[in-house]
């Protein structure tokens, strides 16, 4: 291994031949100075086995397409890195998306495409050294034993796919299970368009208008009345049958009706209108998790940041909101992923789910009253939304477990 006596070893390259890529050498000396080395491929996997790897930060493996000959020995360094706490840049030019895609799910942490585009791998080094957060998801979906979870859905720009992730991820957690399955409802929140009912091909009926206009006097009956069951499985609170103002409502009328409905469900979906109004304040504070939906353009953008600005001056949690891209590349778009990590990068934002575009089926399946899992049950995003319920349905198993 090519070192400095002076500087402790922190990286090193690893290739067939690293003066292949001289554009990584000029960076790895720019960002590391002389506190890195170079290592071959049969090199590295002797070296990585010597207790003197343990000092290494990260290493950046370097390949191109004569490369993927080699796919096996590569992942076997991957793997013995990560064994050791080593993270993994991994440095593709013109290599198959095949390849990558196996590369990179033997644990690669970060990829950068060669040439390198400028200050990348100095920024892909810098995330790396950023200490992971907190994970938040364990505890947040712990509810009390007398009430159920509530998960809230928003969308950011109409468009973005927020009723659609609403109504399919509350009949996908009302069917999660043959047996001891979740008692499930959807609170259709946005007064004047709302279109769960749509979705489901269920009538609008006057008793909601009733409900909300006077919910001092609702009680158990009174709330069970004013839903709508779809298939015996989903229970469905939908949006009035006429236009109604958004400050119809209060702060204290929707704490009611949350709090009947999270007494007599296991889960409580809210469609929110994506409007922020006086009583967006109370439901954020109340939803173990707040969904919020946004796509790959400028108005999500500008949106979000005004959210976040919105949140931050009246100190609401922000911690609760879980950004999704609806619509985002698939994993062979390279491109469109390195968009979505730039997006979060700019906008200081996770991006914790990716939904692909499930392209007509979606509208279709809408417009005939069906979720996804019944109009096109292997539609992409009807499975990452399947997926979405399990994890949650899960979590919240273990959480009560635990409790």
């Amino acid at each position: 291994m090519q070192q400095s006596d002076s500087s402790p070893i922190v990286a090193c390259t690893i290739s067939r031949d690293v003066r292949n890529f001289d554009l990584l050498i000029e960076d790895m000396e720019t960002a590391l100075g002389e506190a890195w080395g170079d290592l071959g491929f049969p090199e590295a996997i002797s070296y990585l086995k010597q207790p003197e790897a343990e000092a290494l930060e990260f290493v950046a493996i370097a390949i191109d397409q004569t490369d993927e000959a080699h796919l096996t020995m590569i992942g076997e360094i991957i793997t013995m890195a990560r064994v050791r706490g080593i993270k993994v840049i991994l440095i593709a030019d013109d290599v198959s998306p095949a390849a990558l895609h196996q590369l990179l799910r033997e644990g690669a942490d970060e990829f950068v495409p060669y040439p390198l585009p400028e200050n990348e791998l100095q920024a892909a080094i810098e995330r790396l050294r950023t200490p992971d957060p907190e994970p938040a998801a364990k505890s947040t979906l712990t509810a009390t034993a007398e009430d159920g979870v509530l998960l809230a859905v928003h969308g950011l720009a109409g468009g973005t796919g927020a009723t659609t992730l609403a109504v399919n991820l509350a009949w996908e957690l009302a069917t999660v299970s043959k047996e001891n399955a979740p008692r499930v409802c959807i609170l259709d929140f946005s007064l004047q368009f709302g279109s769960v009912s749509t979705f489901l091909d269920l009538p609008r009926r006057e008793a909601i208008y009733e409900m909300w206009t006077d919910t001092e006097a609702m009680d158990e009956d009174i709330f069970k009345q004013a839903l709508l069951s779809y298939e015996d499985r989903l229970w469905v609170l939908t949006a009035p049958p006429e236009v109604l103002p958004l400050d119809l409502i209060s702060p204290e009328d929707v704490s009611r009706v949350l709090d009947q409905a999270r007494k007599h469900f296991d889960y409580v979906i809210v469609d929110m209108p994506t409007t922020l109004v006086m009583w967006t304040e109370t439901v954020l504070t109340a939803a173990q998790i707040y969904f919020v939906t946004l796509e790959m353009d400028m108005r999500s953008a500008q949106n979000t940041l005004r959210l976040k600005r919105a949140l931050k001056a009246e100190d609401l949690p922000i911690e609760r909101l879980r950004f999704c891209v609806n619509r985002a590349p698939k994993f062979t778009d390279l491109n469109g992923k390195s968009r979505i990590k730039r997006m979060a990068e700019s906008l200081e934002i996770g991006i914790e789910l990716q939904l692909p575009d499930g392209g007509k089926a979606v509208s279709q399946g809408a417009d005939h009253g069906l979720p996804l899992a019944k109009s096109a049950p292997k539609n992409p995003l009807r499975k990452e939304i399947a997926k979405l319920a399990a994890s949650l349905h899960e979590l919240g198993k273990s959480d009560a477990e635990a409790a």
